[in-house]
């Protein structure tokens, strides 16, 4: 497998990583006290942004106040001296994330840096807030996702608004080393016949929409769709149920002849789901299957939200790296994402400045 960056090793060795990152994790000391947080906001994106949807998923249902994610480089107004921010980039130069983290700070937040270094890095020890450390060897950002989920878990429990982090990290660690094996075998390749090998031959030369539901499943959904942009180079989509009853389903009144040869839906269902879930999965499963290539579905194991959320992370990981092999793609570098970035450094970007997307085809 063409695999430069060792894509597949890092993903096969999640739970060792979400293992060192619970160890890593040291002095919690400046933190602000339980009853002064109002809210909690979680500043990222791209595969930072990820870890704070992970955060959202498992944690925001159990908390006395709000957790939201925002992937922006500006904060919303409410952000304040009662805000506490998780600031979060894997290289710390993440511009948009810098941006709303000073602003956040200039707001009277309580910031907390989760970073591998860089610019956010050098901010934070000027300002003398909390800074939790990422390892800088890892390949890529979305291959940091234990490592960055962590050390946000554990402030939350720290603090007070998420008793039990570790516990629930335990579980999951446990799940994904049993999900692991079923993937990838002992020397870290993968495996050529699982679940993942199985749903990567059913989706083919498709292009993947993903259906979850929940919070769960909504942020597992989501980043099965951006392993497969990333990894594989290709076109990838999700939706929610049952927000996608309301609207996406009617736009597939049409073209059917055409979304039979190119769309397959790829189903993730996990235990907690509301008992109408099931249902909608089922009659909508029924309604597609004239107009999709395939419909997958793929279940969650483990005990509890984050071990079945990290449970289909791992697998949708794997699926994607199967897709890339079959593609004969290297998941690792994303020449045209580096390319957008250095483009937004220079001024008077034009079109013919622009990113090509040829070296990505």
């Amino acid at each position: 497998m063409l695999d430069s960056a060792g894509m597949v090793e890092v993903a096969a060795a999640l739970p060792e990583q979400i293992e060192k990152a619970v160890g890593a994790v040291g002095d919690l000391s400046g933190l602000p006290d339980h009853e002064a947080i109002e809210h909690v906001l979680v500043l990222g994106m791209g595969g930072s942004g990820m870890a704070g949807n992970v955060v959202a998923a498992a944690a925001a249902p159990f908390m006395p106040v709000p957790l939201h994610v925002v992937k922006s480089y500006v904060v919303p107004a409410y952000v304040g001296r009662g805000t506490l921010v998780f600031a979060v980039s894997f290289s710390g130069d993440t511009e948009e994330t810098v941006e709303a983290a000073a602003e956040a700070v200039d707001a009277g937040a309580r910031l907390v840096a989760v970073t591998s270094g860089g610019l956010l890095a050098r901010m934070a020890e000027e300002w003398r807030v909390p800074l939790l450390s990422v390892p800088r060897d890892i390949p890529q950002p979305r291959a940091a996702l234990g490592a960055m989920v962590v050390p946000q878990l554990l402030v939350l429990e720290k603090v007070g608004l998420f008793p039990g982090a570790r516990r629930w990290l335990e579980q999951a660690i446990v799940q994904l080393r049993r999900r692991r094996d079923q993937l990838f075998t002992s020397d870290a390749r993968l495996r050529s016949e699982s679940i993942a090998s199985e749903v990567a031959i059913s989706i083919g030369r498709t292009i993947p929409i993903v259906y979850g539901a929940g919070t769960v499943g909504a942020t597992a959904a989501q980043r099965w769709k951006t392993q497969v942009n990333e990894n594989v180079k290709a076109p990838a989509f999700f939706a929610v149920h049952p927000e996608l009853c309301h609207n996406e389903l009617a736009g597939w009144g049409h073209l059917g002849d055409e979304t039979r040869q190119l769309l397959t839906v790829v189903n993730l269902r996990y235990d907690g789901e509301h008992p109408q879930i099931a249902r909608r999965f089922a009659v909508v499963t029924e309604i597609l299957r004239e107009v999709v290539a395939d419909v997958v579905d793929v279940r969650a194991e483990g005990d509890g939200d984050l071990a079945q959320l990290l449970d289909l992370v791992m697998l949708g990981d794997a699926v994607s790296l199967h897709l890339a092999d079959s593609w004969v793609t290297d998941p690792g570098p994303v020449p045209v994402l580096a390319e957008l970035k250095e483009s937004l450094r220079r001024p008077g970007l034009t079109s013919s400045a622009a990113p090509s997307l040829s070296n990505e085809l």
